[in-house]
């Protein structure tokens, strides 16, 4: 009796695993339809299918909500900032104009606004209005808000909108300049934004659009972009400061990055051994774990995992824009319906309507493929083609030794070369704009009072800011502007220019003008210095002290409104007004 009771349970358990691999499992005593089967129901068959009761691995219709929602968050944190500085940046009367810069381009193609004009610089402004330059900005921002916030809130989305968020931001990216190319985030945020559009169907709005089930494409070119990522940013380090070699660069990161947060000043505290492991695991998250994947669904989950964990950390150190959470969006592509249904509560309608499906599937009920269907076929695997082509120089220069980051080789930055902090300075500069009423910049007794940035370090007491997604980028160019020289950042006298006048545009990217509700000052002046976290426990530490700091030397020279006249009809600025105070 007991080899026969073995056998039987032997059966079972073969039964079981049968019925699963089919998506339905025979449940004995049970008629499928809660009905015991010793009931009343002339239906109750103890053999009839149930349906499943968990999302099975293999399908993307719960990713595809996730990446789309994920995708919208950027967007909206993107648009926001766009709204509440791009006026002062590139508005009408900001540090470097767009409406100045699309005339430039307009007689640079021969002076008219046609397909040369679009090919060169992409974007809706130039179809706009331009006698309100600033009015068309924040249309585009505000429209970008909508959009993203209706898909974020949603889940839903359709190609129509995807293609105009990504229009809307093109648009913004490609006339900022320096002011907002600067970053390899909007190329990457383009490049993302770009493969999100495959994701949704056409007109549909509906979380699970059932004539247009998730691209395995257009999940694989996600896998893609993640890995030239990660393989980007590893490798110019390796290839780039020694101290990536040595083990050495944590030893300075958190102190010299652009923007650091309070955490930064803990970590940089952290013993040498951990700084160490830190630089290991940094080239082992890099340069090895992004190949776990092509080793199958469980190791690209891993690898998918890791990348996650590793952006969680980047953003608890630094405040690195929406860059590091940008860079979690393709790793999601990672893991499928099975790895995400933990997201969504059990009778949600997007995960009912998976279970639906997979049941479909599983007993062969799949309706035929449409003539939409069919069509997007087609779609997806030109995409693939596309993908394909334009990666080819992305990866010959993945292979160079002499590696390039943060570059776009198309002028859509559709796919574009990715990389961060190839090299490590070793020391923190900052430049601190300063202003006196004194007549004479030269009287020893005049009384210099300092500007405070936003964000970026100034006040020695003052904290580091807590700021990601969230992005100030006068306070970030203010950090290029530290190593290197006014004059190869002449956007710096434009500020010094503007704080003479009390100008309100340029203020509200200030924290603190110590001129308010005063007159403006008489000079302004750059001054340079070199900025180190205080040593916990140290005397500095103990009156509250966040930095200590040491004079290098004047940045620029006092200058006075009047004095730079000349320097600012020389580049086409328009010159600040000189207050009635002073006529």
């Amino acid at each position: 009796m007991a080899a026969s009771a073995a056998a039987a349970e032997s059966s079972v358990r073969k039964r079981r695993v049968d019925s699963r691999r089919t998506g339905t499992e025979r449940v004995p005593g049970d008629s499928g339809d809660g009905a015991p089967s010793g009931g009343s129901s002339s239906s109750g068959d103890p053999g009839k299918e149930k349906p499943f009761v968990s999302v099975q691995p293999g399908t993307y219709w719960l990713t595809r909500i996730v990446l789309l929602r994920a995708v919208a968050f950027i967007y909206f944190v993107a648009f926001a900032v766009a709204y509440n500085q791009n006026k002062q940046l590139i508005g009408e009367n900001g540090l470097m104009p767009c409406k100045s810069y699309l005339n430039s381009v307009k007689r640079y193609v021969g002076g008219k606004i046609g397909a040369a004009a679009l090919a060169y610089t992409p974007s809706v402004l130039w179809f706009l209005d331009w006698s309100s330059m600033d009015t068309n900005l924040d249309a585009v921002a505000w429209l970008g808000m909508a959009l993203s916030g209706f898909v974020l809130v949603t889940g839903m989305a359709n190609m129509v909108i995807m293609v105009a968020l990504w229009v809307l931001y093109h648009s913004l990216v490609n006339v900022g300049q320096n002011v907002l190319v600067c970053a390899g985030w909007e190329s990457q945020l383009l490049e993302t934004g770009f493969l999100a559009v495959f994701l949704c169907p056409l007109w549909t709005l509906s979380q699970v659009p059932r004539r247009c089930p998730p691209s395995l494409i257009c999940i694989w070119t996600y896998r893609w972009l993640v890995v030239r990522i990660m393989l980007g940013a590893g490798l110019i380090k390796i290839r780039g400061d020694k101290c990536w070699r040595e083990l050495t660069c944590m030893d300075y990161h958190y102190e010299t990055q652009p923007v650091p947060n309070p955490m930064s000043y803990y970590l940089h505290h952290s013993p040498w051994w951990f700084h160490r492991f830190e630089t290991l695991s940094n080239h082992f998250i890099e340069l090895i774990a992004p190949f776990f994947t092509f080793l199958g669904r469980r190791m690209c989950m891993v690898n998918g995992a890791i990348q996650i964990l590793f952006q969680v950390v980047l953003i608890i150190s630094g405040n690195l824009s929406f860059l590091n959470w940008l860079t979690i969006v393709p790793s999601l592509a990672c893991f499928d319906d099975a790895s995400l249904g933990f997201l969504f509560r059990c009778g949600s309608g997007a995960k009912e309507a998976v279970l639906e499906i997979q049941r479909e599937e599983a007993t062969g009920q799949t309706p035929k493929p449409t003539k939409g269907m069919l069509m997007r076929r087609v779609v997806n695997v030109s995409l693939a083609v596309l993908i394909g082509c334009l990666s080819v120089p992305v990866v010959m220069n993945l292979l160079s030794p002499r590696q390039v980051m943060n570059t776009s080789f198309d002028p859509l930055r559709i796919v574009n070369t990715y990389g961060a902090f190839g090299s490590i300075t070793k020391e923190r500069t900052e430049v601190i704009f300063q202003g006196t009423l004194s007549p004479d910049p030269k009287d020893p007794e005049a009384v210099w009072e300092e500007y405070q940035f936003r964000c970026k370090p100034g006040d020695l007491y003052r904290r580091p800011c807590l700021i990601s997604p969230y992005h100030y980028r006068l306070d970030w160019l203010m950090w290029f502007a530290a190593f290197q020289t006014y004059e190869q950042s002449e956007w710096i006298i434009h500020i010094a220019g503007r704080l003479l006048a009390n100008d309100s545009a340029v203020l509200s990217l200030i924290d603190h003008n110590p001129f308010q509700g005063r007159d403006p000052p008489r000079w302004v002046r750059g001054e340079h210095f070199r900025y180190k976290f205080t040593q916990p426990g140290s005397a500095g530490a103990a009156q509250g002290k966040w930095w200590l700091r040491k004079r290098i030397g004047a940045y620029f020279p006092a200058v006075d409104l009047e004095g730079l006249r000349g320097y600012f009809q020389s580049r086409n600025w328009p010159h600040p007004h000189i207050p009635p105070s002073r006529s």
